[in-house]
C-alpha cells in the first residue's frame, strides 16, 4: 500500500477543486476515490469524464453496464469499487438477484452472463481474446459496439481499481452496508 491525503476541498491541489466541486454536485458528498484521486487532477478529471461516458456514451442499458462494472471490480477484487457500485444498482433498480450474482460470482441470465464472460475474456487476455470468445459474445446479441463500450468502461475501470488496490481508499460510509470480500478472502494478485 501507498501512503496518501484523501483531499477535501480544502486540501485538494487547485487544479483539482472545481472536479471535487462536480463530484460534490454529482453526489451529494464527496467519494473518498475522488479525494484520493484529487492528488492527481488529470487522473481525477480523466475518471470523471469516462464515468460520464460509460453512463452516457454507450450502448449498454443500465444493467448490462453493471455487469461489465462489478465484473471488472470482482475480478480485480476492488473492496471499494464493488460496495460503490452495489449501491449504484440499487439506485438504479437494478435487481438484486443480478447484483447477488456479480458479487458471488454465480450464474446470471444467459445473455448477462455471456456479457460477463467476455469482460473476462477482454480482462484475462489483456484486450486480445479469441475467435471463440468474440463468437460466443456476438451469438448471445452484442457486436462491434458493445465489444469497444466494453473496452471504454474497462478503462474506467482500471483508474478506480488501480487506484484503491495502491491506496486501500476507505470505503464510503453511504456503501459500508455493501461490504464485500473476494471469495478467497484475499485481494487479487
Amino acid at each position: 500500500m501507498v501512503t496518501t491525503t484523501v483531499h477535501t476541498l480544502d486540501t485538494a491541489p487547485d487544479a483539482s477543486k472545481p472536479l471535487l466541486e462536480n463530484s460534490i454536485k454529482a453526489f451529494g458528498r464527496l467519494p473518498s476515490l475522488h479525494g484520493v484521486m484529487a492528488e492527481s487532477p488529470g487522473l481525477l478529471e480523466g475518471y470523471q469524464h469516462l464515468h460520464r461516458l460509460a453512463i452516457s456514451g454507450t450502448a449498454f442499458t443500465p444493467e448490462e453496464r453493471t455487469v461489465v462494472w462489478m465484473t471488472i471490480n470482482v475480478a480485480n477484487a476492488c473492496h471499494y469499487c464493488v460496495p460503490a457500485h452495489t449501491g449504484i444498482a440499487k439506485m438504479e433498480k437494478i435487481d438484486d438477484g443480478i447484483v447477488n450474482a456479480l458479487r458471488d460470482e454465480t450464474p446470471l441470465p444467459a445473455k448477462l452472463e455471456a456479457l460477463r464472460t467476455f469482460t473476462l475474456a477482454m480482462r484475462d487476455t489483456h484486450g486480445r481474446p479469441g475467435a471463440d470468445a468474440i463468437a460466443a459474445f456476438e451469438a448471445a446479441g452484442y457486436g462491434e459496439r458493445a465489444i469497444l463500450d466494453t473496452v471504454l468502461i474497462y478503462a474506467q475501470k482500471v483508474m478506480s481499481n488501480f487506484t484503491n488496490a495502491l491506496f486501500e481508499t476507505p470505503t464510503d460510509a453511504a456503501f459500508a452496508p455493501f461490504a464485500w470480500e473476494p471469495k478467497s478472502g484475499v485481494a487479487a494478485e
